[in-house]
């Protein structure tokens, strides 16, 4: 019963993360966090947690990349550019989350993903990081409804930003696409669309360098993840293709809605859980 439960919990954590960017993590995450409280899953700790979440999230991002790739909107450039800041900066964070108890876990990981969830809301009345065309990236997309979108940045600037995304991912065990989807969003203007493509592709190396740093510290429970994994492998590509189906207004709606329910849920356990 608890392998059935697990693969579902990896199909339905994966088509939602895949879908809108976010890896799966932020459904595993606190997933993992509640089967904890129940008999058979008091080894569950919070590093546990994210080190078997970060795990499964290599499998995810493998498999929706493999998907976007097919669509052609994934911004490879700005990834790799992102990467350079995002990868140090997640291997910093899976060491700083030794550190946290459960309950204080659950509350600063609750409140930080309301914040998101709050920002996204006023995405419209912000303006994209200045950036000179002859010396930052500029590109042009057009989505599925006809759209065209204009967006750059500036390199240092997107570094810079991308290690503190990395360095809170790499604490909460998300694989950066809670953080970094509504960054590119909001201080980069990308697409929704590509945005989310993007995401996954840079949650493949960046999940990878944070899971050897989980498994050095006996941090992933392979039992779990062998339970995960196969689930994620096919929710992925279930939200790769409704992504190609949607407009970018409906994935923003989505996302927001997502950050608002989990970060409730993970304060209300924080407090009186």
């Amino acid at each position: 019963m608890e392998w059935i439960l697990l693969v579902l919990i990896g199909v339905a954590a994966s088509s939602l993360g895949s879908l809108i960017g976010l890896g799966g993590g932020i459904i595993i995450v606190p997933s993992l966090l509640y089967l904890a409280t129940l008999s058979g899953f008091g080894h569950v700790t919070p590093q546990v947690a994210v080190g078997t979440s970060l795990f499964t999230m290599i499998f995810t991002g493998l498999s929706s990349t493999l998907a976007y790739m097919k669509y052609k909107i994934v911004d490879y450039k700005a990834g790799l550019i992102f990467l350079i800041g995002s990868g140090p900066g997640s291997i910093l964070g899976a060491w700083v989350t030794e550190a946290l108890n459960l309950q204080s876990f659950n509350i600063f990981f609750g409140v930080f993903i309301l914040l998101v969830s709050i920002v996204l809301f006023l995405k419209d009345k912000f303006k994209p990081i200045p950036y000179r065309k002859d010396k930052g990236i500029v590109r042009n997309f057009t989505d599925n409804t006809g759209k065209t979108f204009e967006y750059g940045f500036n390199p240092l600037m997107a570094v810079i930003i991308a290690f503190v995304v990395g360095f809170l991912s790499g604490i909460l065990g998300v694989g950066g696409g809670s953080l970094m989807v509504p960054t590119m969003i909001l201080f980069f203007f990308f697409p929704p669309h590509v945005a989310t493509a993007t995401s996954m592709f840079m949650i493949l190396p960046t999940s990878v360098l944070s899971s050897i740093t989980h498994i050095t510290l006996g941090n992933v429970d392979w039992f779990l993840a062998l339970a995960l994994v196969p689930g994620a492998w096919i929710g992925a590509k279930i939200g790769v293709l409704l992504n190609s189906k949607l407009k970018s207004k409906t994935i923003v709606i989505l996302l927001r809605t997502v950050l608002i329910v989990v970060g409730i849920r993970l304060i209300y356990q924080g407090i009186f859980g």
